[in-house]
């Protein structure tokens, strides 16, 4: 088990040497580990090793500032000019602040930046203001859609949240597994169950390996979970630049935030927001249920868990880590 504060000083020492700027590595170390302690392994320290992989092949400036190229009403469009996709995101986020107090509602797209990383993270920092929050982006080609046996999507998650003691968090992807999910079960040996994936010619499949071999993920709820990956896909690539496979530039994601303030609609949301999550934590759990959960409640209990008792990281993403730090576990 590893501590997260090991882990940000193992994630900024990598970051450093890949040539991001302090206050980049201080952001995306943060960020990264963050996801760690929320459960989401797939988008935490596991992605150091792309990332400096896309800093060799220049498709990452580690030390690139984003800033706003323009302004139209309640909407901006950050440009995150070629950078880390966390720094870009914060940028939206603080700039959505003000604009959805201002005018009721406020929408960002961000373009020219690198993977966004956890989706859940922004918009819970909208709550956070008191706003209620929803993001999209779009990724590269890994998923076949509904009927389909080739990439044509990308897991093109989605997120929102609403404010409140705590805020409610949802955040997934629009594949059956996150493809960095995928990567995870791969570091530590593990098959993954049916219906996630299809080898390169098209049958189903359990082994992640056969994923990274050509295969393709799959969507989850059939139809419903393809349909909306095609709608990301199209609005977010679109407005976020990418294109919608990703053909323009070296982005990552194309991503979309969109920022309400709940009081220029009403005066009551909280009470409403309170009463409602009340009556859900008290619902009578069905039978194999210990209780109804709300969402975001699964990451705060193993954040919790995991600042008391540590991080496990896999033994294959450790020796990738402290490879890129030049060191050797202690």
């Amino acid at each position: 088990m590893e501590s997260a504060e090991d882990l940000l000083q193992l994630s900024r020492d990598v970051l450093l040497d890949a040539g991001a700027s302090p206050g980049n590595a201080e952001a995306v170390a943060q960020s990264l580990v963050e996801a760690n302690l929320r459960g989401h392994d797939s988008h935490g320290v596991l992605r150091l090793a792309r990332y400096v992989q896309f800093v060799r092949e220049g498709r990452l400036d580690p030390a690139a500032k984003p800033a706003v190229k323009s302004r139209r009403g309640a909407t901006i469009v950050v440009d995150g000019n070629q950078g880390f996709g966390h720094v870009a995101a914060r940028l939206a986020v603080r700039e959505l602040v003000p604009l959805a107090r201002e005018h009721g509602v406020g929408a960002a797209a961000v373009r020219r930046a690198n993977h966004v990383g956890r989706l859940g993270e922004w918009v819970e920092a909208l709550a956070d203001e008191g706003l209620v929050a929803l993001a999209f982006c779009n990724a590269e080609p890994t998923v076949a859609p509904f009927g389909g046996s080739e990439r044509r999507l990308g897991t093109n998650p989605v997120a929102w949240a609403t404010p409140g003691d705590p805020p409610l968090v949802m955040d997934w992807s629009t594949a059956t597994m996150a493809e960095g999910k995928l990567a995870v079960a791969r570091a530590r040996g593990e098959t993954v169950p049916d219906g996630v994936l299809v080898d390169a010619e098209g049958a189903p499949s359990n082994e992640p390996g056969d994923f990274y071999d050509g295969g393709a993920l799959l969507p989850f709820g059939a139809h419903k979970g393809s349909g909306l990956s095609v709608m990301i896909q199209l609005v977010a690539g679109a407005l976020g630049g990418t294109g919608v496979f990703g053909e323009q530039g070296t982005a990552a994601n194309g991503l979309v935030l969109i920022a309400l303030d709940p009081t220029a609609f009403t005066t009551d949301f909280d009470e409403i927001a309170r009463t409602f999550g009340d009556a859900l934590a008290t619902t009578k759990p069905a039978d194999g249920f210990d209780a109804v959960l709300v969402p975001g409640e699964i990451e705060r209990r193993t954040r919790e868990q995991r600042v008391r008792e540590g991080i496990d990281i896999p033994a294959a993403t450790w020796s990738e880590l402290t490879a890129l730090q030049g060191g050797a576990r202690v």
